[in-house]
């Protein structure tokens, strides 16, 4: 399983619709804060650097984020914990553990169509609230790429587009195998397959230029 990594400079666009995006779930933990004394967070594939950035406003003392990546950070952040695990299997954590699931550009990264339903069935088995973000499949810039309708593009083309160039995040491949895994590190999806992976959400965009550029599954 591949999680992407998060930048959070201070600079660029990305970090804006970020802010944005923390803005909308940061709705929910007052939310949640309204009806009891505390809230706990699973964010799949998150960084404490992502929460001290964006998590200035949060009451840290009723708040607690549990942070799931492929690989345990260092922490020293107050009320944040971080631990190894797939976002697909999180058998350590029993039914309805959290407040709220959080994820943001994961699940593309998981694998197959099985993959992502797998991550699905968890993040709502794991809390009764959730806020799930991801690429949008008809957005016609690639954003790990950093490419106009490579994703459109057929696999055997993508393939050989990284055994030629960087595109973006993804640096140039040395041979077939690396680069037919390097494009399939990441899945988009569309508003009919995140509606079946989340049918009990609200499916909403965010847009650039008046285009939807991610979808958000919220509940």
């Amino acid at each position: 399983m591949i999680y992407s990594s998060k930048d959070v400079s201070p600079d660029g666009l990305d970090n804006r619709y970020r802010e944005r995006r923390f803005a909308l779930f940061t709705k929910i933990v007052f939310q949640v804060l309204s009806g009891k004394q505390s809230c706990r967070i699973l964010d799949l594939g998150g960084s404490s650097k992502y929460w001290s950035r964006y998590g200035k406003e949060l009451d840290w003392t009723r708040v607690s984020v549990c942070s799931v990546n492929r690989t345990a950070e260092p922490v020293t952040m107050p009320g944040f914990e971080s631990l190894a695990g797939d976002a697909r299997r999180l058998d350590q954590f029993a039914d309805q553990s959290f407040d709220i699931v959080h994820s943001n550009s994961v699940i593309e990264h998981v694998g197959k169509w099985e993959d992502m339903v797998a991550m699905a069935n968890e993040v709502r088995r794991l809390a009764p609230h959730y806020f799930i973000q991801t690429p949008y499949f008809w957005f016609p810039i690639e954003p790990h790429a950093r490419f106009a309708f490579f994703h459109w593009l057929p696999e055997p083309w993508r393939y050989r587009i990284i055994l030629r160039r960087r595109c973006g995040f993804w640096e140039r491949q040395p041979d077939v195998g690396k680069a037919v895994i390097q494009v399939q590190s990441a899945s988009m999806l569309d508003k009919g397959q995140m509606h079946s992976l989340f049918p009990d959400a609200e499916i909403s965009f965010e847009r650039f230029m008046g285009l939807p550029k991610s979808i958000i599954a919220l509940r």
